[in-house]
């Protein structure tokens, strides 16, 4: 079975790592030594704690199992496990990228977009 998890990027980060081919991640990422990633269980949350009322986000989906070893479920907010990425992500392993819309209220539309 397929694991799915997901990153929450500015969309001008995102076009600077393709022309790269890789994306080496946000600030934050860089600042933590890993790509932080939410599953499909935890996004909704992420977006609204740490991206609130943001737009020109993208959602981008990867296959977990596609990540190999540089990916590893650790800890986090609450004792939850949070997939991170310790290696930047190269865009050939990317499942799919998308709008991540912004509602009249201030949260963001994963209709579609996560199962």
């Amino acid at each position: 079975m397929r694991m799915l998890i997901y990153k929450i990027v500015p969309e001008r980060l995102w076009r600077a790592a393709e022309a790269l081919a890789q994306f080496d991640g946000a600030p934050v990422d860089v600042a933590d030594g890993y790509i932080h990633f939410s599953t499909g269980a935890q996004v909704r949350e992420t977006a609204a704690k740490h991206f609130a009322g943001a737009r020109g986000l993208l959602l981008v989906t990867v296959e977990a199992e596609r990540l190999g070893d540089a990916l590893r479920f650790e800890a986090s907010r609450g004792g939850d496990l949070f997939p991170h990425l310790y290696a930047p992500l190269q865009l050939a392993d990317v499942l799919r990228i998308d709008a991540l819309p912004l509602r009249d209220d201030g949260t963001h539309d994963f209709s579609g977009l996560v199962p």
